[in-house]
């Protein structure tokens, strides 16, 4: 089914000290992002990639979004459904040697001052000069696909400003899969949006073709359980 949405105008940056601000008025410009994901530390506006790259090293992975350090929503069960994405598509690629995937470990510089971290990424092989992969840990790449599996931490609003980042980036095509709804949204561009429903087909479209899956498959490949006990 397909959906109508009116595209956003694009969020201001995050350029006021910090004593002109309280919290609430940051939550909102991250939108709605809870506290406890926001990191205090450099300031918010005043984050840079190396702060992203120490903050890992402490065991917080976070996202860059206007020089504020905001930690990714993290939960087991996505993590899981993402790994088995993932597997799914380096399968794919395996047979039609189109392109690379990263997971959600794998930091994007998207443009100055926004560094995200989809859960996972498909890159073609035209973002690489002679197949060369980068070794830096916040390569300047965007992925043709972008894959988020919304964790109850994420906010709507959240999700939409991380979708005009993907989108005035370059990225091509945004599938964010909502356990709860057990349902995909399937992003062509900001303003254009299928709902895609658990037993339909999910398809790369002109930026994979010939893949497919439905979230009915990846449901099942992660509730699968070993044999039983003796």
């Amino acid at each position: 089914m397909a959906i109508a949405s009116q595209p956003t105008a694009a969020t201001p940056p995050l350029t006021v000290a910090g004593e002109d601000w309280s919290l609430a008025d940051l939550q909102e410009h991250l939108g709605g992002v809870p506290p406890e994901r926001i990191r205090l530390h450099p300031p918010p506006g005043t984050a840079t990639d190396k702060d992203v790259i120490e903050a890992e090293g402490r065991g917080h992975l976070c996202e860059l979004v206007d020089g504020t350090l905001v930690e990714k929503a993290m939960g087991w069960y996505e993590s899981r459904l993402a790994m088995i994405l993932g597997h799914l598509l380096e399968s794919f690629l395996e047979e039609h040697d189109w392109g690379v995937t990263v997971g959600e470990g794998g930091m994007l510089r998207l443009m100055a001052g926004q560094v995200r971290i989809p859960d996972v990424g498909y890159f073609s092989w035209n973002k690489f000069p002679n197949r060369e992969l980068p070794r830096e840990p916040i390569p300047d790449l965007v992925p043709d696909l972008a894959i988020e599996v919304l964790s109850r931490g994420n906010t709507e609003a959240e999700m939409q400003r991380k979708l005009r980042d993907y989108f005035a980036a370059g990225v091509r095509l945004v599938w964010y899969i909502d356990l709860r709804q057990r349902s995909t949204r399937v992003y062509s561009s900001v303003a254009k949006v299928t709902v895609i429903g658990e037993d339909q087909p999910l398809s790369g479209g002109d930026v994979l073709p010939g893949f497919e899956v439905t979230l009915s498959e990846l449901f099942a490949r992660a509730d699968r359980q070993g044999p039983a006990g003796e």
